[in-house]
């Protein structure tokens, strides 16, 4: 029998040691997904389309992934938590500000007048929070919404209810050297106040929602205030729209959760070439909140009747995700 020396053994330990540590031996994407075809799709889309070998090679500047937020990253459930927002700030405004029945109705927390009143009757309630603001206050009073408010079913803080796979699947493409955007109807600036921090999605990666901005002269100095009325929903048809014009490129990959992200996906996968739609299904009444046709917020209808003839992944919650939020440190 072949013997060897101490220092031998001793070397390829270390050399085993060494080659476990290396980068080259790197953990499985998505830990939180369950080995579902859901799962599977994905990382076979990504793994093509990062490989110089492969006919659906795509190059870097061209990776773009698009995701929805609200019910997308993070729970919508039982409203927006943008609404769940300008409703507490509603409850402490000055008497002033609440001149419409609906606005007074929502400073007792009833938004049943705005939710039937439509868009005009949200637009109002957003408003008593949302206008005659600067943006750098707005932005800094959200964060102090978000630091101390917590969510009415759950008691979790809202940033803790984001979602621990789609977490790991924004990472996942940004090591893939995908540029990852956020395209939500939610407002620009109040998604501005977090989601760098949450996502690791940067300002200018954020396509959203906006109010009527105005450049105001304050005391000598230059200050953008917010003020009544929107100046466009980035929802729907609006979001291909906006696409084209905060970003400039067709995403390869689209992600959402609602009818309202159908018109981002279908036109993301109707381009040439390589494309990935992913809808997230809410199926998990358990862990989060079971809903989808005949939801108020989050409504998914017609993306469920298209997504298979589309050959979209629909991510089924409950058994796709081995967890939903991620643990508490």
């Amino acid at each position: 029998m072949k013997t060897h020396s101490a220092p031998y053994i001793t070397t390829v330990c270390l050399g085993l040691a060494a080659f476990l540590a290396s980068p080259l031996v790197l953990a499985e994407p998505l830990a939180s997904w369950n080995d579902s075809d859901s799962k599977k799709a994905i990382i076979e889309f990504v793994e093509n389309v990062t490989d110089p070998d492969s006919d659906d090679f795509v190059p870097e500047e061209q990776r773009i992934a698009v995701f929805d937020n609200d019910g997308t990253l993070w729970t919508e459930q039982p409203m927006y938590f943008q609404l769940a927002y300008a409703l507490d700030r509603a409850a402490t405004a000055e008497e002033s500000r609440l001149d419409t029945e609906i606005k007074k109705a929502a400073a007792k927390g009833d938004i049943g007048p705005a939710m039937a009143a439509g868009m005009e009757g949200l637009a109002e309630v957003i408003a008593i929070s949302h206008a005659d603001i600067s943006v750098d206050d707005f932005q800094a009073d959200v964060r102090d919404w978000l630091a101390s408010a917590k969510h009415p079913d759950t008691g979790m803080a809202y940033t803790d209810m984001v979602f621990q796979p789609m977490l790991e699947l924004l990472d996942y493409l940004r090591e893939e050297d995908f540029d990852t955007y956020i395209v939500s109807g939610g407002g620009i600036h109040f998604m501005r106040a977090f989601a760098t921090e949450t996502y690791g999605i940067a300002p200018q990666n954020l396509v959203g929602s906006r109010v009527n901005v105005e450049l105001v002269d304050q005391d000598g100095t230059l200050t953008l205030m917010k003020r009544a009325g929107i100046d466009y929903v980035d929802d729907g048809p609006g979001k291909p729209v906006a696409i084209d014009e905060k970003i400039g490129v067709r995403p390869i990959m689209a992600v959402g959760n609602s009818d309202g992200d159908v018109p981002m996906l279908t036109w993301t996968t109707e381009g040439d070439g390589p494309r990935l739609g992913v809808l997230v299904h809410h199926t998990d009444g358990e862990r989060e909140v079971a809903y989808d046709r005949d939801s108020h917020f989050g409504k998914l209808d017609k993306g469920l009747d298209e997504a298979t003839d589309r050959g979209w992944v629909l991510v089924d919650m409950a058994n796709d995700w081995s967890a939903v939020y991620p643990e508490a440190p």
